[in-house]
């Protein structure tokens, strides 16, 4: 579990999985430290919503084979969309970016 933290929000946290990938994502070494600071931060933002729209772009097929007519999967889950698990990260920088403040992780 990643625990990101800065001085204009409250902390994010993300399952290890979804950290390394969110971090591989903004050109950041999956370390259980770092930092992104206020510059590094537009960057950031804007490869995550690259990302975003790209899975988005992507055709649900593989999804689908293993849904049901009602969206549940074998295990009877819902999936989680990149969209889904990066939001609150991208709100993170972009209130971080206003105020100024760097984010942290592992600190």
């Amino acid at each position: 579990m990643f625990k990101f933290k800065s001085q204009a929000t409250a902390e994010v946290i993300l399952l290890e999985a979804s950290a390394q990938q969110v971090l591989k994502l903004i050109g950041k070494e999956p370390a259980h430290q770092g930092i992104i600071t206020v510059a590094q931060i537009p960057g950031a933002v804007a490869a995550l919503e690259a990302a975003v729209r790209h899975d988005e772009e992507q055709p649900q097929q593989v999804a689908d084979e293993n849904a049901d007519g009602a969206g549940h999967h074998a295990h009877g889950t819902h999936s989680v969309t990149l969209r889904q698990r990066t939001a609150p990260f991208i709100d993170m920088l972009k209130r971080s970016a206003a105020e100024g403040k760097d984010v942290v992780w592992g600190v």
